[in-house]
C-alpha cells in the first residue's frame, strides 16, 4: 500500500498521507462523493477530480502489479530470470518499459531468429556483434551442417538474429520512441475509389492532410480514424527512416569492416521489418488513447453542465413533442411529473388544425393548471413556440425550448416501459420533454449518456473508458444536487452514494409498502441496507418536511451531534439555530473540533446551516430565437443573432439559432482573445449572441463568431 501511495502522491503532487488515507477509504468501500463530502481531515480536503485521478492511478498500478507477477511466473519457467532482472521488473512501474523488458522472453510465434537459433547459430551472431572477426564467411563455416547448407545461409540466420536483438532491445525502442514523440508525421489519404462518393464528403479536409503527429488534435485525429474505419481514408503514422536507421547503427556499430557491414545490413532489416511497424502501432495506440482521453473529457464535462441545468422545480407542466404530419403530442404533468392528461394536437401543415388545437391548448393550460410548457427542439420546434406563443391564456405561462436528444431512446426503453405500460412511445417521450424542463438530472439520469447529443466521437473513443467516465460524472452530479428520498425514481437513488440498483428498488419498494420516510433513520429498516450503505448514502437523500431538519440537509448524520451540541450552547432549538443568522454568527467553530472532526467539516456543517438543503443549480430563464430568422436561407453574412449552446467541443461550440441547423463558433472565434478552452467561455445552454459568418450550403454548415459582440 506505501509504495502505491508514494508513487501515486509523486506523480500528482499531492501530499502522501492524504493519498494513503484516500486509498484506505476507497479499499473499505467508499464511494468518491462520500471521501470528498464527509472526510475531508482524512484526505486533506481533497476535492473529487483529485480523488478521482488517484483511484484511476491506484486501478492502473494494481493492474500493473499484476501483470508483473505474470512476467516473472513466464519468465522463471523460460529459466532466464536472473537477480539483476528479477530486481527491475520488481522495481518497475512502467507499463512500457516492463512491457519492453519482458519482450525478448515473451513467448511468439515462430520468428526467422527462432528458426536460426534452433539451427545453433546464435553463437555466431555474438561474434559478428563484436565486430572484431577479420573474415566472417570463414567463422560462418564452422557453423554448416545439418539444414545450413553453405556460409551464406549461415551469416543469414546470424543477422536474422541480431535483426530481432536489435527489435527488442530496450535501448533502440527508446531511441526511437524519441524520435518519433519528436518528429512523427499523421497522414491520411483518401481511398480513390471513394472520393467522389457521397459518404466521404464530410471527410473531404482529410483526403490530402499531414501534420506532426504531436500536434494533431483529439478531434481531427479522431475524425481520421472513422473515416479508415468506414473504408474512407488511409491514415499512417510514420517518420524519417534516414534519420532512425542512422541513431541505430550509430548505438550498434563499432568501426568499419566485414563484420560491421553485415551488422549493419541486419540492424536495418531489423529497424524496418520489426522495429518500425512496432513503433508505429504503438504511437498509434497511444495518439488514439490520448486523443479518447480528451475527447472523453469534452463528454464528460458537457454531461456535467447538462445534468445541472437550471431546473424549473415543482411547477405544473405541458410538455410538447412537436412535429408535422404526425401532430404534436401533448401532455400535462403535475408538479411531481406525474402524468395527468394526453392528447395529439395538429397546428401545423399538412393537417393544419390551428384553431381546433389552439382552443385545445388553451382548454387545458386552464384545467390542469399549466404553469409552464416545455417544447422539444426536434422537427416543428420553432413553429410550434410561435403557436404557443399565440395561445390566449387566463394567467402568464412560461415557455421553454428543451433538448429532446436521447427522449426516443428513453420512451422505448425498459425505464419507460415500467413507469407507463400502458401508453406508447410518443407519450413516454413528450413526458420526457416536461420533466427535463421540471429537474434536467433527475429526467436524464434514465437515458444512456451517449444518447443525450453532448459528446464529440463518443462512439469511436474506448467505450469501457467512456462509461466507466460517464457513470462517475452521473454520480458527481446526483449527489452533488442531492436526492429527495420521497419523491426519487429507482433509477435516480440508482447514483446515490452506497446504493446501486438493488437498494435503490429496496427503498422504493418499502416506501411503496410503509409510506413516506419521515427521517433518515428509517432507511436502517430498508431489507439488506447495512451500516456501511447506510454512512455512504445518508448525507445525499434529502427529506423535506421532516420532523429533524438536519434530515433535509447535507449535513451527515454521523454530525447531527455536533449541531445539536452547538444548539444547546446557543440556548436554542437546532431549528431556531437555522433560522437565527445571529445566533450562527457568534459560534467559534474551533471549540468543537475532535480527534476526527476538523475545521473543513465544521464549515461545511455552518455553510449548511446558512440554507439546508439548497440547490447548486442557476435559476432557469426564458428564451425566444429572432422571429424574422426561421431557415438557413434566411441567414445572411454579418446577422447578428440570439442563439443557445448546444454542445461543446475542444475545437469550439454548437449553437443554435432556430434554422434546424447549429452552427460553429470556432475556438478562435469565441472571444477577443486567445481561448484554450472553449469551457472558459461558454457553457451549455447558455444564451449567447452570435453573428453569421459564413453560410456553406453545399456541406451544410454555418460558421458563427462571438468577437467584437
Amino acid at each position: 500500500m506505501n509504495i502505491f501511495a508514494h508513487l501515486i502522491s509523486q506523480q500528482l503532487h499531492l501530499a502522501e498521507q492524504g493519498v494513503e488515507n484516500t486509498l484506505a477509504l476507497l479499499d473499505l468501500g467508499c464511494t468518491i462523493p462520500f471521501i470528498a463530502r464527509y472526510r475531508k481531515e482524512r484526505t486533506g480536503n481533497l476535492n473529487e477530480v483529485q480523488i478521482a485521478q488517484i483511484s484511476e492511478s491506484y486501478d492502473k498500478l494494481k493492474e500493473i502489479g499484476k501483470r508483473k507477477e505474470t512476467i516473472l511466473k513466464t519468465i522463471s519457467e523460460q529459466g532466464k530470470l536472473t537477480d539483476e532482472l528479477k530486481k527491475r521488473i520488481e522495481d518497475c512501474w512502467d507499463a512500457t518499459t516492463l512491457e519492453d523488458l519482458y519482450l525478448p522472453f515473451k513467448p511468439k510465434r515462430r520468428t526467422r531468429a527462432q528458426v536460426a537459433r534452433e539451427q545453433g547459430l546464435e553463437p555466431l551472431a555474438t561474434l559478428l556483434l563484436l565486430q572484431r572477426e577479420p573474415n566472417p564467411e570463414r567463422a560462418a563455416q564452422r557453423f554448416v551442417k545439418g539444414d545450413v547448407t553453405d556460409e551464406e545461409m549461415a551469416i543469414k540466420g546470424a543477422q536474422d538474429i541480431i535483426a530481432e536483438m536489435v527489435s527488442e532491445d530496450e535501448r533502440s525502442r527508446n531511441l526511437l520512441r524519441s524520435y518519433y514523440r519528436r518528429f512523427a508525421i499523421i497522414t491520411s489519404k483518401v481511398v480513390k475509389t471513394k472520393a467522389d462518393s457521397d459518404e466521404a464528403a464530410k471527410y473531404s479536409d482529410y483526403f490530402d492532410f499531414s501534420e506532426p503527429l504531436r500536434h494533431c488534435s483529439s478531434h481531427r485525429l479522431l475524425a481520421m480514424r472513422r473515416g479508415e474505419h468506414e473504408g474512407i481514408l488511409r491514415v499512417s503514422i510514420t517518420t524519417d527512416d534516414e534519420g532512425c536507421i542512422e541513431k541505430l547503427t550509430r548505438t550498434y556499430l563499432r568501426g568499419r569492416g566485414a563484420c560491421s557491414d553485415l551488422v549493419e545490413e541486419a540492424v536495418v532489416d531489423g529497424y524496418k521489418r520489426l522495429l518500425r511497424p512496432s513503433i508505429e502501432t504503438e504511437f498509434a495506440a497511444i495518439s488514439k488513447e490520448k486523443a479518447d482521453e480528451e475527447a472523453i473529457n469534452v463528454f464528460t464535462e458537457n454531461l456535467r453542465q447538462l445534468l445541472l441545468a437550471a431546473p424549473l422545480g415543482q411547477k405544473r407542466v405541458m410538455g410538447i413533442d412537436p412535429g408535422f404530419r404526425t401532430g404534436c403530442k401533448v401532455v400535462c404533468l403535475d408538479a411531481q411529473g406525474n402524468l395527468l392528461h394526453h392528447e395529439a394536437i395538429f397546428p401545423h401543415p399538412p393537417i393544419n388544425h390551428r384553431m381546433q388545437a389552439k382552443i385545445h391548448v388553451e382548454q387545458m393550460i386552464d384545467d390542469y393548471k399549466i404553469e409552464a410548457i416545455a417544447i422539444g427542439n426536434g422537427t416543428a420546434s420553432r413553429e410550434t413556440s410561435e403557436f404557443v406563443k399565440g395561445l390566449d391564456t387566463k394567467h402568464h405561462v412560461q415557455t421553454f425550448v428543451v433538448s429532446e436528444d436521447g427522449a426516443s431512446v428513453y420512451s422505448a426503453s425498459k425505464t419507460a416501459r415500467e413507469e407507463f405500460p400502458d401508453e406508447d412511445v410518443t407519450v413516454r417521450g413528450a413526458v420526457s420533454i416536461g420533466r427535463r424542463l421540471m429537474d434536467p438530472l433527475a429526467e436524464l439520469v434514465k437515458i444512456d449518456p451517449k444518447s443525450i447529443g453532448v459528446g464529440q466521437y463518443q462512439h469511436d473513443v474506448d467505450q469501457s473508458k467512456l462509461k466507466k467516465s460517464l457513470d462517475m460524472t452521473v454520480e458527481s452530479c446526483v449527489n452533488s444536487v442531492g436526492v429527495n428520498l420521497n419523491t426519487a425514481s429507482q433509477h435516480l437513488l440508482t447514483y446515490v452514494s452506497g446504493l446501486g440498483p438493488t437498494l435503490a428498488k429496496n427503498i422504493v419498494d418499502y416506501r411503496r409498502e410503509h409510506g413516506a420516510f419521515t427521517s433518515r433513520a428509517q432507511l436502517k429498516k430498508v431489507p439488506r441496507l447495512g451500516p456501511s450503505a447506510y454512512e455512504q448514502c445518508a448525507g445525499f437523500l434529502r427529506i423535506p418536511g421532516a420532523k429533524n431538519p438536519l434530515d433535509n440537509s447535507a449535513v451527515h448524520p454521523e454530525s447531527y451531534d455536533i449541531v445539536a451540541k452547538m444548539a444547546k450552547d446557543c440556548g436554542c432549538s437546532i431549528d431556531e439555530l437555522i433560522a437565527d443568522k445571529q445566533r450562527r454568527s457568534q459560534i467559534d467553530i474551533r471549540h468543537y473540533v475532535t480527534d476526527s472532526v476538523g475545521i473543513p467539516t465544521l464549515t461545511d456543517i455552518m455553510n449548511e446551516l446558512e440554507k439546508p438543503g439548497r440547490d447548486p443549480r442557476e435559476q432557469i430563464e426564458e428564451f425566444e430565437f429572432d422571429p424574422n430568422v426561421t431557415s438557413v436561407d434566411d441567414l445572411t453574412e454579418g446577422m447578428v443573432l440570439p442563439g443557445i449552446v448546444t454542445n461543446i467541443t475542444n475545437f469550439g461550440a454548437f449553437v443554435d439559432i432556430g434554422v434546424h441547423q447549429d452552427g460553429l463558433v470556432h475556438i478562435s472565434q469565441l472571444a477577443n482573445r486567445y481561448v484554450k478552452d472553449p469551457n472558459e467561455v461558454v457553457h451549455l445552454h447558455q444564451h449567447v449572441l452570435v453573428k453569421v459568418k459564413e453560410v456553406d450550403h453545399r456541406r451544410g454548415r454555418i460558421s458563427l463568431t462571438m468577437k467584437n459582440l
